[in-house]
């Protein structure tokens, strides 16, 4: 989501500045690339770059495929190759062995719809939205319909032109949303042509909530934000939490747990690290939070006061199941050897982002096969379960 707002912003900065500005999207992957379908990156009429599309190798000639979008005012779809070991244009500094499709999209500010304005609008949500954008691998060099519907759980903004597409997409939106897996499937279009489609799973940032406002927070609150987290900021004392000592954060909060937790809309993405160094506090926490449907709840300290923590609420009468005790991670934190607090707020947010991507936080050099894994369904199935003539296989290594 951090990639998404920071187009967003450079976007009405370019407004402001009466620029024209294009879209490029990674759509779609065949083998190895650095980035994965969904990869943006902003690019404005004097060359400023917002977000990335690739690890640096592909972004010179995008740079010029843009400005030509943007002069010709036309979607244009561009492939680039890094399979051929010959070229040392692209890709080999990387070590890159795969097809890349991006995707550019000159922004009209005229269309109530663009492709910018619908990803504000899923910046906006506090649920998964599915956008959908169109485009043809058959006819590279022909039309691109591009980004055109984004579908939230209240509303539905922008069109399919093509009925045929309209009438049998609704399904595969359903899809992607109950599976939680964005899909790249190919639908039949005019004249027996076939047109591309990356549905798209958008969900929202994730929502970081600090219990303690102490000065090894400052750190955590730091790598949070460079990471893209929504953080706000919870403490009883008025002198440690407040926007003098926590400029960027997206809340302060002040008082006692309950009214704290009132004050907080909490869903599977909001995150929690209770760091108060106050006993009783970080407990009052805990009590108010265990049975929320938050996915993580980190307590800084050894395990014996976690341990303290549970026996203490347990015998108030709290029932505390295996479920419930699931999502608690006590000590906070991955085993990296950490002791200042910047290298533990590393090891906090390291381990947060595990926990939310479904992974195990091991080192990559022992993991079996591709680092990027089943994150986009191919044609209906999974590249890892599809054959090998199904439309590719994406989000592999980089």
């Amino acid at each position: 989501m951090k990639e998404i707002e920071d187009v967003i912003r450079s976007y009405k900065q370019a407004q402001q500045a009466g620029k024209k500005t294009v879209l490029a999207t990674v759509v779609h992957v065949e083998g190895s690339s650095y980035r994965r379908p969904g990869a943006r990156m902003l690019v404005t009429e004097d060359g400023q770059l917002t977000g990335a599309i690739s690890g640096g190798c592909l972004e010179g000639d995008a740079l010029r495929k843009a400005l030509l979008a943007i002069s010709q005012q036309q979607n244009k779809l561009v492939t680039y190759d890094t399979t051929d070991e010959e070229d040392n244009a692209l890709g080999i500094q990387l070590g890159c062995n795969g097809i890349v499709y991006i995707l550019f999209e000159p922004i009209d500010p005229m269309q109530p719809d663009h492709p910018v304005a619908l990803l504000e609008k899923a910046a906006a949500q506090t649920t998964p939205a599915v956008l959908i954008t169109f485009f043809s691998l058959d006819n590279p060099s022909g039309e691109q319909p591009g980004t055109c519907v984004l579908v939230t759980k209240e509303k539905k903004y922008g069109s399919i032109k093509n009925s045929a597409v309209a009438a049998i997409i609704d399904k595969d939106m359903e899809q992607v949303l109950k599976n939680k897996t964005s899909l790249i499937k190919k639908y039949p279009a005019d004249q027996n042509k076939m047109v591309t489609g990356f549905i798209e799973l958008i969900n929202p940032a994730a929502e970081l909530v600090i219990a303690g406002a102490g000065n090894d927070a400052f750190p955590l609150v730091e790598i949070a934000n460079i990471t893209g987290f929504h953080t706000t900021i919870v403490d009883g004392r008025k002198t440690h939490a407040n926007t003098q000592r926590f400029p960027t954060v997206k809340q302060v909060i002040v008082g006692k747990p309950a009214e704290a937790v009132q004050q907080l809309n909490i869903n599977e993405q909001t995150i929690f690290v209770l760091m108060s160094h106050n006993y009783n506090y970080d407990l009052g926490m805990l009590r108010q939070l265990i049975k929320q449907p938050c996915r993580y709840i980190g307590i800084l300290g050894p395990r014996k006061k976690l341990e303290k923590m549970l026996l203490e609420l347990a015998s108030e009468g709290m029932n505390i199941t295996p479920t419930d005790k699931e999502k608690i991670y006590g000590p906070v934190g991955l085993d990296i050897g950490a002791e200042t607090a910047e290298e533990i707020a590393l090891s906090i947010i390291a381990e947060i982002k595990a926990v939310l991507c479904n992974k195990s936080g091991h080192t990559l050099r022992n993991k079996n096969g591709f680092i990027h894994e089943h994150s986009t369904v191919v044609n209906g199935i999974h590249p890892a379960n599809g054959s090998p003539n199904q439309l590719s296989r994406t989000d592999q290594y980089y």
